[in-house]
C-alpha cells in the first residue's frame, strides 16, 4: 500500500497532465486540423492514481470542455497538495512528540 504522500504525489501529478493537456488544446484551438489531446486518470493498485494523455478520436476544438478542465485538474491539485501539507504536519507533530 502506497503512502499518504505517494497517494497525494500522484494526484499533484495528475492534475498537472490534465492541466498541461487542457492548456495544449486551447492554445491550439484555431489550429486547422488539430487533434486536441485528452487525458485518461487510473487508479493505481495499492493506491494513487496515473494520468496519460492521448489524441481525441475526431479533430475539433471542445473549448468549454477545456475550460472546465482546466479549473478542475487546478481544484484536484489544490485538494491533494492539503493532502500533501498536512500529512507533512502530521508528521512534524508526531516526532516532537517522540523526542
Amino acid at each position: 500500500m502506497a503512502s499518504i504522500t505517494s497517494i497525494a504525489l500522484s494526484g499533484m501529478t495528475a492534475a498537472q497532465t490534465r492541466l498541461g493537456s487542457a492548456a495544449h488544446n486551447i492554445a491550439n484551438v484555431n489550429t486547422e486540423g488539430f487533434v486536441r489531446q485528452q487525458t485518461q486518470q487510473t487508479a493505481e493498485p495499492g493506491g494513487g492514481t496515473l494520468a496519460q494523455t492521448r489524441g481525441a478520436s475526431a479533430p475539433g476544438a471542445a473549448l468549454e470542455s477545456d475550460m472546465v478542465e482546466q479549473l478542475q485538474a487546478k481544484n484536484v491539485f489544490l485538494a491533494n497538495l492539503a493532502v500533501f501539507k498536512t500529512q507533512d504536519q502530521m508528521a512534524g507533530t508526531l516526532l516532537s512528540q517522540k523526542v
